[in-house]
Protein backbone atom coordinates (compact mmCIF):
# COMPACT_ATOMS: atom_id res chain seq x y z
CA UNK A 1 0.00 0.00 0.00
CA UNK A 2 1.68 3.66 -1.11
CA UNK A 3 1.16 6.31 1.56
CA UNK A 4 -0.90 8.18 0.34
CA UNK A 5 -3.61 5.12 0.12
CA UNK A 6 -2.26 4.73 4.06
CA UNK A 7 -3.67 8.16 4.70
CA UNK A 8 -6.74 7.87 3.01
CA UNK A 9 -7.34 3.98 4.63
CA UNK A 10 -6.98 5.58 8.04
CA UNK A 11 -9.15 9.14 7.17
CA UNK A 12 -11.88 6.70 5.85
CA UNK A 13 -11.92 4.31 9.37
CA UNK A 14 -11.71 7.00 11.14
CA UNK A 15 -15.33 9.13 9.32
CA UNK A 16 -16.50 5.56 9.14
CA UNK A 17 -16.48 5.31 13.01
CA UNK A 18 -18.27 9.03 13.45
CA UNK A 19 -21.75 9.79 13.14
CA UNK A 20 -23.06 10.28 9.16
CA UNK A 21 -23.14 14.61 10.09
CA UNK A 22 -20.01 14.54 11.55
CA UNK A 23 -17.53 17.82 10.42
CA UNK A 24 -13.76 16.92 11.74
CA UNK A 25 -11.17 19.83 11.84
CA UNK A 26 -7.39 18.93 12.14
CA UNK A 27 -5.31 21.65 13.32
CA UNK A 28 -2.00 21.52 12.39
CA UNK A 29 1.39 22.82 14.58
CA UNK A 30 2.49 26.54 13.48
CA UNK A 31 6.53 27.14 13.47
CA UNK A 32 8.02 28.50 16.69
CA UNK A 33 10.31 30.89 17.34
CA UNK A 34 13.32 30.28 19.34
CA UNK A 35 15.11 33.44 19.24
CA UNK A 36 14.13 36.86 17.03
CA UNK A 37 14.32 35.01 13.47
CA UNK A 38 15.88 32.21 14.13
CA UNK A 39 12.90 29.24 15.11
CA UNK A 40 12.76 25.66 16.15
CA UNK A 41 13.07 23.11 13.65
CA UNK A 42 9.59 22.44 13.00
CA UNK A 43 7.44 19.34 14.21
CA UNK A 44 3.77 19.04 13.19
CA UNK A 45 1.52 17.73 15.33
CA UNK A 46 0.75 14.03 15.02
CA UNK A 47 -2.86 13.46 14.99
CA UNK A 48 -2.54 15.75 12.36
CA UNK A 49 0.42 13.99 10.32
CA UNK A 50 -1.27 10.30 11.34
CA UNK A 51 -4.11 11.53 8.76
CA UNK A 52 -2.94 13.47 6.33
CA UNK A 53 0.73 13.11 6.24
CA UNK A 54 1.24 16.79 5.76
CA UNK A 55 4.68 18.06 7.40
CA UNK A 56 4.24 21.67 6.88
CA UNK A 57 3.30 25.12 9.22
CA UNK A 58 -0.06 26.59 9.19
CA UNK A 59 -2.18 24.31 7.72
CA UNK A 60 -5.81 23.10 8.45
CA UNK A 61 -7.60 20.16 7.10
CA UNK A 62 -11.38 19.28 7.10
CA UNK A 63 -12.97 15.74 6.27
CA UNK A 64 -16.74 15.27 6.14
CA UNK A 65 -19.31 13.51 4.24
CA UNK A 66 -20.32 15.06 0.52
CA UNK A 67 -23.78 14.76 -0.97
CA UNK A 68 -23.56 11.21 -2.39
CA UNK A 69 -21.77 10.64 1.05
CA UNK A 70 -18.32 10.40 -0.49
CA UNK A 71 -15.14 11.73 1.69
CA UNK A 72 -14.39 15.01 1.40
CA UNK A 73 -10.83 15.90 2.48
CA UNK A 74 -10.48 19.67 2.32
CA UNK A 75 -6.84 20.87 3.18
CA UNK A 76 -5.83 24.70 3.69
CA UNK A 77 -2.40 25.40 3.93
CA UNK A 78 0.29 28.36 2.64
CA UNK A 79 0.73 29.01 -0.59
CA UNK A 80 3.81 28.85 -3.15
CA UNK A 81 5.86 32.26 -2.69
CA UNK A 82 8.52 31.81 -4.26
CA UNK A 83 11.09 34.17 -2.20
CA UNK A 84 9.86 32.62 0.84
CA UNK A 85 10.48 29.52 -0.83
CA UNK A 86 14.45 30.44 -1.60
CA UNK A 87 15.03 31.13 2.35
CA UNK A 88 13.09 28.72 3.92
CA UNK A 89 12.67 25.67 1.46
CA UNK A 90 10.12 24.86 -0.74
CA UNK A 91 6.20 24.41 -0.04
CA UNK A 92 3.77 21.77 -2.04
CA UNK A 93 1.00 25.01 -2.13
CA UNK A 94 -2.60 24.37 -3.09
CA UNK A 95 -1.75 22.34 -6.09
CA UNK A 96 0.31 19.87 -4.03
CA UNK A 97 -1.79 19.48 -0.92
CA UNK A 98 -4.38 17.64 -4.16
CA UNK A 99 -1.90 16.22 -6.35
CA UNK A 100 0.72 15.23 -3.41
CA UNK A 101 -1.07 15.03 -0.30
CA UNK A 102 -4.50 13.38 -1.82
CA UNK A 103 -6.92 15.97 -0.44
CA UNK A 104 -10.22 16.60 -2.97
CA UNK A 105 -10.02 20.00 -2.58
CA UNK A 106 -7.11 23.09 -1.58
CA UNK A 107 -7.31 26.56 -0.57
CA UNK A 108 -4.79 29.06 0.91
CA UNK A 109 -5.01 29.09 4.55
CA UNK A 110 -5.77 33.08 4.50
CA UNK A 111 -9.35 31.63 3.56
CA UNK A 112 -10.00 29.26 6.61
CA UNK A 113 -12.74 31.48 7.61
CA UNK A 114 -14.25 31.41 4.26
CA UNK A 115 -14.23 28.10 3.80
CA UNK A 116 -15.53 26.96 6.94
CA UNK A 117 -18.78 28.78 6.46
CA UNK A 118 -18.70 27.40 2.56
CA UNK A 119 -18.06 23.75 4.05
CA UNK A 120 -20.26 23.35 7.18
CA UNK A 121 -23.78 23.75 6.57
CA UNK A 122 -25.53 21.09 7.97
CA UNK A 123 -23.22 18.96 9.94
CA UNK A 124 -24.66 18.76 13.87
CA UNK A 125 -21.19 17.18 15.17
CA UNK A 126 -18.36 18.99 15.02
CA UNK A 127 -15.15 16.78 15.67
CA UNK A 128 -11.88 19.07 16.75
CA UNK A 129 -8.25 17.92 16.90
CA UNK A 130 -6.65 20.99 17.81
CA UNK A 131 -4.00 20.37 20.77
CA UNK A 132 -2.57 23.84 21.04
CA UNK A 133 -5.57 25.32 21.01
CA UNK A 134 -5.09 27.96 18.64
CA UNK A 135 -8.79 28.21 17.30
CA UNK A 136 -10.40 27.57 20.89
CA UNK A 137 -11.62 31.35 20.80
CA UNK A 138 -13.34 30.26 17.37
CA UNK A 139 -15.15 27.09 17.31
CA UNK A 140 -18.47 28.86 19.14
CA UNK A 141 -18.72 31.40 16.80
CA UNK A 142 -17.81 28.84 13.60
CA UNK A 143 -19.99 26.64 15.35
CA UNK A 144 -23.43 28.87 15.88
CA UNK A 145 -22.79 31.02 12.70
CA UNK A 146 -25.40 29.34 11.13
CA UNK A 147 -28.34 30.01 13.41
CA UNK A 148 -27.22 33.46 13.97
CA UNK A 149 -27.03 34.56 10.71
CA UNK A 150 -30.27 32.34 8.62
CA UNK A 151 -33.74 33.48 8.13
CA UNK A 152 -35.80 33.66 11.11
CA UNK A 153 -38.25 30.70 9.61
CA UNK A 154 -34.84 28.65 8.45
CA UNK A 155 -34.38 25.23 10.65
CA UNK A 156 -31.94 26.08 12.75
CA UNK A 157 -28.25 23.95 12.66
CA UNK A 158 -27.44 22.94 16.88
CA UNK A 159 -24.17 21.27 16.66
CA UNK A 160 -22.37 19.65 19.51
CA UNK A 161 -18.94 20.31 20.24
CA UNK A 162 -16.15 17.07 20.78
CA UNK A 163 -12.74 16.79 21.53
CA UNK A 164 -11.28 14.00 18.39
CA UNK A 165 -9.06 12.51 20.81
CA UNK A 166 -11.42 10.25 22.16
CA UNK A 167 -11.86 8.21 18.52
CA UNK A 168 -8.66 8.38 17.20
CA UNK A 169 -6.24 8.00 19.88
CA UNK A 170 -7.78 4.43 20.23
CA UNK A 171 -7.47 3.62 16.97
CA UNK A 172 -3.16 4.57 17.27
CA UNK A 173 -2.52 1.90 19.43
CA UNK A 174 -2.51 -0.46 16.98
CA UNK A 175 0.64 0.16 14.67
CA UNK A 176 0.24 -1.23 11.38
CA UNK A 177 2.58 -2.89 9.26
CA UNK A 178 4.42 0.04 7.78
CA UNK A 179 4.04 1.47 11.62
CA UNK A 180 6.12 -1.26 13.04
CA UNK A 181 8.39 -1.04 10.30
CA UNK A 182 9.08 2.60 10.96
CA UNK A 183 9.51 1.59 15.06
CA UNK A 184 11.90 -0.80 14.06
CA UNK A 185 13.84 1.83 12.13
CA UNK A 186 14.09 4.43 15.43
CA UNK A 187 14.94 1.09 17.18
CA UNK A 188 17.24 -0.35 15.45
CA UNK A 189 19.35 3.32 14.86
CA UNK A 190 19.05 3.84 18.56
CA UNK A 191 20.68 0.19 18.96
CA UNK A 192 23.72 1.75 17.52
CA UNK A 193 23.20 4.97 19.57
CA UNK A 194 23.51 2.93 22.97
CA UNK A 195 26.02 0.82 21.68
CA UNK A 196 28.10 3.66 20.67
CA UNK A 197 28.02 5.30 24.34
CA UNK A 198 28.67 2.53 26.08
CA UNK A 199 31.96 2.35 23.43
CA UNK A 200 33.20 5.76 24.93
CA UNK A 201 31.77 5.88 28.18
CA UNK A 202 34.65 5.98 30.91
CA UNK A 203 35.95 7.88 33.75
CA UNK A 204 36.38 11.76 33.40
CA UNK A 205 34.11 11.84 30.30
CA UNK A 206 31.53 14.75 30.88
CA UNK A 207 27.41 13.59 30.04
CA UNK A 208 27.27 16.27 27.35
CA UNK A 209 29.91 14.20 25.00
CA UNK A 210 28.03 10.91 25.80
CA UNK A 211 24.91 12.53 24.74
CA UNK A 212 26.33 13.70 21.76
CA UNK A 213 27.83 10.51 21.26
CA UNK A 214 24.29 8.71 20.42
CA UNK A 215 23.14 11.44 18.57
CA UNK A 216 26.02 11.08 16.23
CA UNK A 217 25.22 7.22 15.63
CA UNK A 218 21.42 7.83 14.78
CA UNK A 219 22.28 10.57 12.41
CA UNK A 220 23.60 7.45 10.50
CA UNK A 221 20.68 6.38 10.19
CA UNK A 222 19.05 9.28 8.75
CA UNK A 223 17.85 10.30 12.19
CA UNK A 224 18.66 14.06 12.97
CA UNK A 225 16.46 14.09 15.62
CA UNK A 226 15.71 12.37 18.60
CA UNK A 227 12.60 11.32 20.05
CA UNK A 228 13.06 13.61 23.06
CA UNK A 229 15.91 14.82 25.20
CA UNK A 230 18.60 12.61 26.19
CA UNK A 231 19.45 11.52 29.60
CA UNK A 232 22.39 10.62 30.63
CA UNK A 233 23.27 11.01 34.21
CA UNK A 234 26.06 9.11 36.30
CA UNK A 235 25.77 8.31 40.04
CA UNK A 236 23.55 10.13 41.86
CA UNK A 237 22.17 12.32 38.63
CA UNK A 238 19.46 9.25 37.70
CA UNK A 239 17.92 9.52 40.87
CA UNK A 240 15.96 11.72 38.89
CA UNK A 241 13.59 10.69 36.19
CA UNK A 242 14.12 13.07 33.77
CA UNK A 243 17.71 14.84 34.04
CA UNK A 244 18.35 16.63 31.33
CA UNK A 245 21.51 18.75 32.38
CA UNK A 246 23.92 16.13 30.89
CA UNK A 247 26.62 19.07 32.46
CA UNK A 248 28.41 16.13 34.54
CA UNK A 249 31.57 14.10 34.60
CA UNK A 250 31.53 11.04 35.74
CA UNK A 251 33.53 9.70 38.27
CA UNK A 252 34.54 5.78 38.65
CA UNK A 253 32.46 4.26 41.23
CA UNK A 254 29.56 5.42 39.53
CA UNK A 255 26.47 3.66 37.79
CA UNK A 256 25.87 5.67 34.20
CA UNK A 257 21.94 5.86 33.15
CA UNK A 258 21.05 6.66 29.64
CA UNK A 259 17.66 6.94 28.29
CA UNK A 260 17.79 8.21 24.48
CA UNK A 261 15.65 7.34 21.62
CA UNK A 262 16.07 8.25 18.19
CA UNK A 263 13.01 9.83 16.18
CA UNK A 264 13.11 8.19 12.67
CA UNK A 265 10.40 9.05 10.28
CA UNK A 266 8.04 10.40 12.68
CA UNK A 267 8.17 7.34 14.92
CA UNK A 268 10.09 6.91 18.48
CA UNK A 269 12.35 4.34 20.04
CA UNK A 270 12.54 4.70 23.66
CA UNK A 271 15.81 2.34 25.57
CA UNK A 272 17.21 2.74 28.92
CA UNK A 273 20.88 1.25 29.45
CA UNK A 274 22.70 1.07 32.99
CA UNK A 275 26.46 0.62 33.86
CA UNK A 276 28.76 1.53 35.56
CA UNK A 277 30.93 3.90 34.32
CA UNK A 278 34.56 1.70 34.40
CA UNK A 279 33.20 -1.21 33.06
CA UNK A 280 32.62 -3.55 35.72
CA UNK A 281 29.77 -3.69 38.51
CA UNK A 282 30.64 -3.83 42.08
CA UNK A 283 28.70 -5.97 44.17
CA UNK A 284 26.34 -3.92 45.21
CA UNK A 285 25.64 -2.50 41.86
CA UNK A 286 25.73 -6.00 40.03
CA UNK A 287 22.87 -6.82 43.05
CA UNK A 288 20.76 -4.38 42.35
CA UNK A 289 21.02 -4.20 38.27
CA UNK A 290 20.11 -7.96 38.89
CA UNK A 291 16.63 -7.41 40.58
CA UNK A 292 16.05 -4.76 37.61
CA UNK A 293 17.17 -6.97 34.63
CA UNK A 294 14.71 -9.71 36.22
CA UNK A 295 11.95 -7.79 36.57
CA UNK A 296 11.73 -6.76 33.16
CA UNK A 297 12.55 -10.27 31.82
CA UNK A 298 9.89 -11.72 34.10
CA UNK A 299 7.11 -9.22 32.41
CA UNK A 300 8.57 -9.54 28.79
CA UNK A 301 7.67 -13.31 29.27
CA UNK A 302 4.02 -12.18 30.25
CA UNK A 303 3.90 -10.21 27.14
CA UNK A 304 1.03 -12.29 24.56
CA UNK A 305 -2.11 -11.68 23.13
CA UNK A 306 -4.77 -11.09 25.61
CA UNK A 307 -2.50 -10.59 28.88
CA UNK A 308 -3.78 -7.41 30.93
CA UNK A 309 -1.79 -4.41 30.64
CA UNK A 310 -1.62 -3.92 34.65
CA UNK A 311 0.01 -7.48 34.69
CA UNK A 312 3.51 -6.20 33.44
CA UNK A 313 3.61 -3.69 35.72
CA UNK A 314 2.55 -6.07 38.97
CA UNK A 315 4.76 -8.13 37.58
CA UNK A 316 8.15 -5.92 37.97
CA UNK A 317 6.94 -4.74 41.13
CA UNK A 318 6.66 -7.82 42.45
CA UNK A 319 10.24 -9.43 41.60
CA UNK A 320 11.65 -6.16 42.58
CA UNK A 321 10.11 -6.14 46.28
CA UNK A 322 11.05 -9.61 46.54
CA UNK A 323 14.86 -8.64 45.56
CA UNK A 324 14.94 -5.84 48.09
CA UNK A 325 13.92 -7.65 50.54
CA UNK A 326 16.13 -10.36 50.52
CA UNK A 327 19.12 -7.61 50.02
CA UNK A 328 17.13 -6.31 53.22
CA UNK A 329 16.26 -2.78 51.93
CA UNK A 330 12.71 -3.75 52.30
CA UNK A 331 11.15 -5.10 55.55
CA UNK A 332 8.42 -7.53 56.16
CA UNK A 333 7.00 -10.32 54.01
CA UNK A 334 6.39 -10.14 50.17
CA UNK A 335 2.43 -10.20 50.93
CA UNK A 336 3.18 -7.32 53.72
CA UNK A 337 5.25 -4.98 50.91
CA UNK A 338 2.96 -5.37 48.04
CA UNK A 339 0.12 -4.67 50.40
CA UNK A 340 1.36 -1.18 52.18
CA UNK A 341 3.16 -0.40 49.10
CA UNK A 342 6.76 0.21 51.19
CA UNK A 343 8.32 -0.94 47.37
CA UNK A 344 7.25 2.62 46.29
CA UNK A 345 10.44 4.37 47.94
CA UNK A 346 12.75 2.58 45.53
CA UNK A 347 10.76 1.72 42.46
CA UNK A 348 9.10 4.97 41.85
CA UNK A 349 7.52 5.01 38.50
CA UNK A 350 4.92 3.08 36.21
CA UNK A 351 7.16 0.48 34.22
CA UNK A 352 5.26 1.13 30.95
CA UNK A 353 4.15 3.06 27.65
CA UNK A 354 2.64 2.90 24.29
CA UNK A 355 5.32 3.85 21.81
CA UNK A 356 4.37 5.63 18.47
CA UNK A 357 4.45 8.33 16.62
CA UNK A 358 4.69 10.01 20.43
CA UNK A 359 7.31 8.50 22.48
CA UNK A 360 4.50 8.56 25.08
CA UNK A 361 2.52 7.21 22.52
CA UNK A 362 -1.62 8.02 22.72
CA UNK A 363 -4.67 5.62 23.43
CA UNK A 364 -6.45 4.47 26.36
CA UNK A 365 -4.95 1.84 28.62
CA UNK A 366 -8.68 0.43 29.75
CA UNK A 367 -11.72 -0.55 27.94
CA UNK A 368 -14.60 1.13 27.61
CA UNK A 369 -15.78 -0.46 30.80
CA UNK A 370 -13.12 0.47 32.68
CA UNK A 371 -10.93 -2.45 32.69
CA UNK A 372 -7.63 -2.88 32.05
CA UNK A 373 -6.71 -3.50 28.46
CA UNK A 374 -5.84 -6.64 26.66
CA UNK A 375 -2.85 -6.87 24.95
CA UNK A 376 -3.12 -7.27 20.57
CA UNK A 377 -1.23 -7.82 18.40
CA UNK A 378 0.21 -5.02 17.09
CA UNK A 379 0.63 -2.99 20.33
CA UNK A 380 3.69 -1.59 20.80
CA UNK A 381 5.02 -0.21 24.06
CA UNK A 382 8.20 0.20 26.47
CA UNK A 383 8.53 -1.59 29.95
CA UNK A 384 10.68 -0.07 32.15
CA UNK A 385 11.41 -1.31 35.75
CA UNK A 386 13.67 0.86 37.50
CA UNK A 387 15.54 1.01 41.21
CA UNK A 388 16.68 4.52 42.54
CA UNK A 389 18.51 4.93 45.85
CA UNK A 390 19.61 8.30 47.06
CA UNK A 391 22.31 9.49 48.13
CA UNK A 392 19.71 11.00 51.04
CA UNK A 393 18.90 7.39 51.84
CA UNK A 394 21.45 7.16 54.83
CA UNK A 395 19.49 4.53 56.66
CA UNK A 396 20.50 2.43 53.09
CA UNK A 397 23.96 0.97 53.46
CA UNK A 398 26.60 3.19 51.60
CA UNK A 399 27.60 0.90 48.76
CA UNK A 400 23.76 1.27 47.61
CA UNK A 401 23.53 4.80 47.38
CA UNK A 402 23.88 7.40 44.62
CA UNK A 403 22.91 5.46 41.82
CA UNK A 404 19.70 4.84 39.84
CA UNK A 405 19.44 1.56 38.10
CA UNK A 406 16.63 1.72 34.53
CA UNK A 407 16.14 -0.99 32.28
CA UNK A 408 13.79 -0.45 29.23
CA UNK A 409 13.28 -2.23 25.89
CA UNK A 410 11.09 -2.12 23.40
CA UNK A 411 8.15 -4.60 22.14
CA UNK A 412 5.76 -5.26 20.00
CA UNK A 413 2.84 -7.61 20.83
CA UNK A 414 2.80 -10.54 18.14
CA UNK A 415 -0.41 -12.95 17.55
CA UNK A 416 1.94 -15.61 18.83
CA UNK A 417 3.63 -13.68 21.81
CA UNK A 418 6.36 -10.97 21.73
CA UNK A 419 9.13 -9.63 19.97
CA UNK A 420 11.57 -7.17 22.00
CA UNK A 421 13.01 -5.01 19.29
CA UNK A 422 16.04 -3.27 21.67
CA UNK A 423 17.34 -6.82 22.80
CA UNK A 424 20.68 -6.13 21.13
CA UNK A 425 21.40 -3.66 23.17
CA UNK A 426 23.89 -5.46 26.02
CA UNK A 427 21.46 -6.07 28.70
CA UNK A 428 22.88 -8.88 30.94
CA UNK A 429 25.73 -8.35 33.12
CA UNK A 430 28.22 -10.25 31.61
CA UNK A 431 27.17 -8.78 28.21
CA UNK A 432 27.59 -5.26 29.56
CA UNK A 433 31.18 -6.16 30.87
CA UNK A 434 32.41 -8.20 27.55
CA UNK A 435 31.01 -5.34 25.72
CA UNK A 436 32.89 -2.04 27.34
CA UNK A 437 36.17 -4.40 27.37
CA UNK A 438 36.17 -5.23 23.99
CA UNK A 439 33.49 -2.83 21.84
Amino acid sequence: MSSSAIYQARRLRLMDSLPADSFVMLVGYQQKVRSKNIKYHFRQDNDFLYLTGFNEPDAVALLYRGKEHELEYILLCRPKDPQQEISFGARAGVTGAIEQYGATQAYDIAELDKIISLKLTDQRQLFISDELGRFNHRLLEWSNAQRHSSAFDTPKCYRSITPLAKYLHPFRVIKDEAEQQAIRAAVNASIDGHKAVMSACREGINEAELAATFNFAIAKHGASDVAYPNIVAAGNNACCLHYEENACQTQTGQMLLIDAGAELNHYAADITRSYPVNGQFTRAQAAIYQIVLDALDAAIAKVKPGTPWNHLYQTCMEVMASGLIDLGLLEGSLEAVMTNESYKRFTVHKTGHWLGMDVHDVGPYHDAEGKWRLLEPGMVFTIEPGIYIPESALDVPAAYRGMGIRIEDDILVTPTGHDNLSKLVPRTIAEIEAFMKNG
